[in-house]
């Protein structure tokens, strides 16, 4: 089993501890599910959030020399040392530490060091969306001209997803913008800028780009190595758009394609694009370094027999000679036969990759809010609980059994 642990303020600025668990069984099912959400009105260390782990596990009776895997978010000082030390006390293996690939991903971007771009966008949008007269004026002002959309998203740091449309709005809706800014007497000398106006279609493309791949490491029940794939698959995208932005091939930049079009391709500061992608590749590679390591123990689950025998641990050498392979996929393939082979691939099933289901759940405390006083800790966890579940089915028959229908002390024939 692999655990998930993060922390989120709900309204009332009680922190909120969320527990995720998933498991494998000899079958090599996997079964996630929350387990546990606790109350933190105190401080939230290392040492009091392992303590609040601990006793989730206590509860449900769970063994720590079951334990392979952890994902947080951020940094959890005292936390992974503490398991460790308690798992060393239950002669467990060793754990395996993972911070959040989706938080990993969302943190390479600032590499490419363009908030100046982002940061005059986000005033702009916020001038038009900030007070409803402007906000009115300038849909209004849209209609007027005929543009196909009629508005621009707004901006907020906690979605990180709104960037991307934030962006791509108001480079399609640029020369809208600049006259409505322009009738409200602002200045627009920046916003008018070529130069500007290329870095705008790069930071364009490149972050629609990473929210594609953010939107493919969310969700359910993801196996880690198809996570990692896909991380390593866009590090070599960077790569190949490195090699072509050099060579003015806009073929996937097709915001910075546009911008070509318009202006002289010598405007377009190709080669300083090229060196902010080879820049954030080698984010990339820094902050996923922990990932990389474990490459081996990945291809043993996505493709075992290919791994070189000879570089293998030993207890799995004689296992990975057999010729027991089958092209339906490893948790198919691999028989009782195997059993070495079986507990490695059980171990990569089981592992939590992101905080996923945590940040999932804290969207849903949006609950619990100033006006609803009387939902109390207790009540939060509850409705959280249901609303995480996973093929929740009510038992109506059971639950209707258990009541006492209320007969009626009228006689049948007088009336109601």
């Amino acid at each position: 089993m692999a655990l998930a642990v993060d922390e989120s303020k709900d309204t009332s600025d009680t922190a909120q501890l969320s527990i995720f668990i998933r498991g494998v069984d000899t079958k090599l099912p996997v079964t996630e599910e929350l387990l546990g959400l606790k109350s933190m009105h105190g401080t939230t260390t290392g040492k009091e959030i392992f303590e609040e782990v601990s006793k989730c596990l206590n509860e449900m009776m769970l063994p720590w020399d079951k334990l392979v895997g952890l994902a947080t978010c951020g940094q959890k000082s005292g936390l992974v040392g503490r398991i460790r030390e308690k798992m060393r006390e239950n002669h467990a293996g060793e754990l395996t530490v993972y911070h959040c690939i989706i938080h990993e991903e969302a943190l390479c971007g600032k590499a490419l060091k363009m908030e100046h771009i982002m940061n005059t966008v986000t005033r702009v949008v916020n001038f038009i969306r900030a007070k409803g007269l402007n906000h009115r004026q300038f849909k209004s002002f849209l209609e007027e001209l005929g543009s196909e959309y009629g508005d621009v998203p707004y901006h907020t740091e906690v979605r990180w997803l709104c960037r991307g449309k934030v962006l791509k709005r108001c480079f399609e809706l640029r020369e809208e913008i600049y006259l409505f800014m322009e009738s409200k007497g602002k200045d627009t000398t920046e916003l008018r800028d070529k130069k500007f106006q290329c870095e705008l279609a790069f930071l364009c493309d490149i972050v629609s780009h990473l929210d594609a791949l953010n939107l493919q490491l969310q969700g359910r029940g993801p196996v880690i190595t198809d996570m990692y794939s896909a991380v390593r698959a866009f590090r070599t995208k960077l790569c190949l758009w490195e090699t072509q932005m050099l060579q003015g091939n806009m073929a996937h930049s097709l915001c910075c394609q546009m911008m070509k079009e318009q202006i002289s391709p010598a405007v377009l500061p190709s080669a300083e694009f090229a060196e902010k992608l080879n820049v954030l590749r080698a984010e990339f590679s820094r902050r996923f370094a922990d990932f990389e390591s474990q490459k081996c123990r990945f291809e043993l689950l996505s493709n075992p027999f290919a791994v070189e025998v000879t570089t293998a641990p030993t207890n799995l050498q004689m296992e990975l000679i057999e010729p027991k392979y089958d092209s339906v996929g490893a948790v198919q393939f691999l028989p009782d036969t195997l059993p070495q082979l079986r507990a490695q691939a059980a171990q990569m099933l089981s592992m939590l990759g992101s905080t996923y289901l945590c940040e999932q759940l804290f969207s849903l405390m949006i609950n619990k809010t100033p006006h609803r006083s009387r939902l109390t800790d207790e009540h939060l966890h509850s409705v959280l609980r249901i609303s995480s579940a996973q093929g929740l089915t009510p038992e109506y028959d059971e639950l209707a059994s258990k009541k006492r229908c209320q007969v009626s002390r009228l006689d049948p024939g007088a009336s109601e």
